[in-house]
């Protein structure tokens, strides 16, 4: 069972990745935006390669938020499931 400590790290934890995750969203969207432009505008140029680049590191980053949030949500209710098991014994069962 997890400490009362750790669960509130882990809390913690997916509050901030959610907030990295929109901010990666939102660069991504912007240098997606950038580089149709200057591939629009001026396609093979510095600027639509140094704009891929952005769009590329962007997207990485925003993958990676992905994937530690999905594993740090599927990873506390994990905890949570086993932490809320409960047997009853016979003498104790209600009727």
């Amino acid at each position: 069972m997890a400490s009362k400590t750790e669960l509130l790290m882990s809390l913690r934890a997916v509050r901030q990745l959610r907030r990295v995750r929109a901010f990666y969203a939102l660069g991504f969207v912007l240098w997606a935006a950038s580089t149709a432009w200057t591939t629009w505008q001026s396609p093979g140029s510095r600027q639509m390669w140094a704009s891929a680049l952005l769009l590329a590191i962007f997207t990485g980053l925003l993958g990676m938020a992905s994937l530690w949030l999905q594993r740090l949500q599927t990873r506390s209710t994990h905890v949570a499931h086993h932490a809320a098991r409960r047997t009853t014994t016979a003498g104790h069962a209600h009727a």
